[in-house]
């Protein structure tokens, strides 16, 4: 087993180091997301933590990690009797991003089913991981089917398994802590309400502190055991302050005081539910108990807040998590505690410390905000002429809205999501069929069929079914996949007049919201000017295509063509790179091409030529006033796809969207 960094040479990254350490004293506060960028040390703090946890006693024997002092009754291996029992190192379980239901959960021991004839239950990592702590690497990145399945066991402390035959229940209690790269997508909100806490972390950029994270990592990797012995001191120093922290924790009182502080902070950032004051009173009570008081102070409710509600606030989703200190300050003070006993000064000083001095993280700066630009002049009638004005600036977007489904027609193999109709691993099960490579879900129904008829011929005697290869059948399941779904936004002069950009970065927006709400990849390319541009190469971080949408200026001629032409060289590179992932070309234009010679006709042939690919799209027809030249919907037809107005894009307008879509494809 390889030596893990110690915990208390890590450098800086004091809130981090703060909130694992909480976490250690009382589990109830409910674990740790971690966001930051890479190379910040987000997974090795993860797994120096579990070198400090205290031993767990358990049932000698016993899969599930009963508690001999209080066995679990339904315990798969019991009944067990209590008392006795050994310890042994509390366990931290990774969770690899692409790990199979059954791993999760467990499943059926199809070996035994079938050659022994009786059902076994084999656990999984939720059993793994109980009284001990569940890791998830990229955990933005797991997939769903397996964030509902640790919701559900986060919110019972339990799992249940209900397939193949088999009915399980065991205990599933366990420190949650995922680490994650916001670059690379959100969370779920589901999920990430159920993280405790949460912590930014970014690397330092004081020279001083980064000489000391390179020699501190170079000795390590020379010598890890070297390296570990020489902070062996620190580390049970503080192991042996987490053990005195717990046996305080059940003595810490939260006064009146502080309960009010606590439930008039969650009400002034207008968080939804009550688990975020529950969560607060369990960390500032860690706190306390962390600085060696019985007593929550105010400082300490502050320091909850912090790393309690940033994931929590009401926001946009696209919105940074953080919290307005100032609002907060002034909140605590206007409710405060006037208990002459809550010395700021007391024993123990601040329960905000961690073990090591250094710089926090970074403030994040708010983003500017744009000015409404003056209106642009317009050519009018005919064909369209080139628009007049240079750049203009950018516009905010309005309000998003709830839009129409968009999805690709057919049935695809792409990765899981909630965008389209696709073949998965994961879902309801259509069907059964025989295995192409190796075999990942089992049809037990389907494969006891298959084998039933020849029991006789391979001479089967006792309880066990002889079952041989060309018995073996695949479970055809049907679910959803993520799709790409790549914006074409035209970024012209002819868009920019009568200020309609802000409306159209209104339903751009909204369509992103959507994305990011069905686990699909984004990517975005503006056209204006004499030339497209790639504004966001495809990727999982939906947030970061609204903020780039959000600077985007407008101005010039409308060069469609060139749009749509670096629209198929960025599709054929995705095709490339991931062949499962099917695409949706979403344009969103009045249709006008302007500039070079005969622009509206080689605009046309560019659209065929996705056509010509398969490529699934939908023209946003961004046209408006009284007099229209329906541009836009020639511009579909060339494409092989529909074309939507703005009104007809919300989800409450006239029905048929997706139909129409669909319908389309069909008759191409």
């Amino acid at each position: 087993m390889s030596t893990p960094f110690p915990f208390t040479a890590i450098v800086g990254q004091d809130d981090l180091r703060l909130a694992l350490l909480l976490n250690a004293v009382s589990p109830a506060v409910g674990g740790v997301l971690v966001r930051g960028e890479k190379g910040t040390a987000k997974s090795t703090a993860v797994r120096a933590l579990s070198a400090l946890i205290p031993q767990v006693s358990v049932v000698s024997g016993c899969r599930f990690s009963c508690d001999p002092a209080s066995p679990d009754p339904a315990c798969p291996d019991g009944p067990h009797e209590a008392g006795g029992g050994t310890a042994r190192p509390a366990r931290m379980v990774e969770l690899p991003v692409g790990a199979s239901e059954d791993r999760l959960v467990g499943a059926l021991d199809i070996e035994r089913a079938l050659a022994e004839g009786v059902k076994a239950f084999e656990p999984g990592l939720l059993a793994d991981a109980h009284r001990g702590i569940l890791y998830v690497d990229e955990v933005n990145l797991l997939h769903d089917h397996l964030v509902d399945l640790l919701l559900d066991a986060a919110a019972m402390g339990a799992s249940y398994v209900e397939r193949e035959g088999v009915s399980v229940r065991h205990a599933a209690r366990f420190l949650l802590v995922g680490t994650m790269n916001p670059e690379e997508g959100e969370l779920r909100p589901q999920l990430l309400d159920r993280f405790g806490l949460t912590v930014e972390v970014a690397a330092s950029r004081e020279p001083d502190q980064r000489v000391e994270v390179v020699r501190r990592r170079l000795a390590y990797d020379d010598d890890p055991g070297g390296f570990a012995g020489r902070w062996a001191d620190e580390e049970t120093a503080l192991r042996a302050r987490i053990v005195a922290a717990r046996a305080l924790l059940p003595e810490v009182r939260l006064g009146d005081g502080a309960l009010r502080q606590i439930a008039a902070t969650c009400a002034a950032f207008e968080v939804d539910g009550m688990r975020a004051d529950i969560v607060m009173a369990r960390t500032a009570t860690a706190l306390a108990a962390w600085a060696g008081r019985s007593d929550v102070l105010a400082e300490d409710v502050r320091q909850a807040a912090l790393l309690a509600l940033p994931h929590r606030r009401r926001r946009n989703p696209f919105d940074a998590p953080g919290l307005d200190e100032d609002k907060l300050d002034e909140t605590l003070e206007e409710f405060g505690d006037d208990d002459p006993d809550t010395d700021p000064d007391g024993p123990g000083g601040g329960g905000g410390q961690p073990p090591q001095d250094g710089p926090g993280t970074p403030p994040q700066g708010d983003a500017g905000e744009g000015d409404t630009p003056a209106e642009p002049q317009e050519a009018e009638g005919g064909r369209p002429q080139a628009a007049g004005g240079g750049e203009q600036q950018a516009v905010r977007a309005e309000e998003p809205f709830r839009t129409k489904v968009l999805s690709v027609p057919g049935l695809g193999e792409g990765a899981a999501g909630r965008r389209s109709r696709a073949r998965t691993e994961h879902g309801r099960t259509t069907g059964a069929r025989r295995p192409r490579g190796a075999l990942t879900k089992l049809h037990l129904a389907a494969t006891v069929q298959a084998a039933a008829p020849h029991q006789r011929a391979r001479g089967r005697s006792g309880r066990g079914l002889v079952v041989r290869r060309d018995d073996l059948r695949q479970a055809a399941r049907e679910g959803r996949e993520g799709n790409l779904v790549l914006f074409l936004v035209d970024a012209s002069g002819s868009m920019a007049a009568r200020q309609r950009m802000s409306a159209v970065k209104g339903a751009v927006l909204s369509l992103l919201l959507d994305a990011y709400q069905r686990r699909d990849k984004v990517g975005l390319i503006t056209f204006r000017g004499k030339d497209a541009e790639v504004a966001l190469p495809p990727t999982s971080s939906v947030d970061a295509a609204a903020a780039r949408l959000e600077l985007l200026p407008t101005g010039g001629r409308t060069p469609l063509a060139a749009g749509l032409l670096r629209a198929h060289d960025v599709l054929r590179v995705e095709r490339l790179r991931d062949p499962a992932r099917r695409p949706l070309l979403v344009v969103v234009t009045d249709g006008r091409a302007t500039g070079g010679v005969d622009p509206v006709a080689l605009a046309s042939r560019s659209a065929r030529l996705h056509a010509a690919e398969g490529t699934a799209s939908v023209v946003v027809d961004c046209e408006s006033g009284p007099v229209r030249l329906g541009l836009a919907g020639e511009l579909a037809r060339d494409l092989g796809g529909t074309a939507v107005t703005l009104d007809e894009l919300r989800a409450d307008s006239i029905a048929g969207l997706v139909r129409d879509v669909t319908a389309t494809r069909r008759a191409a």
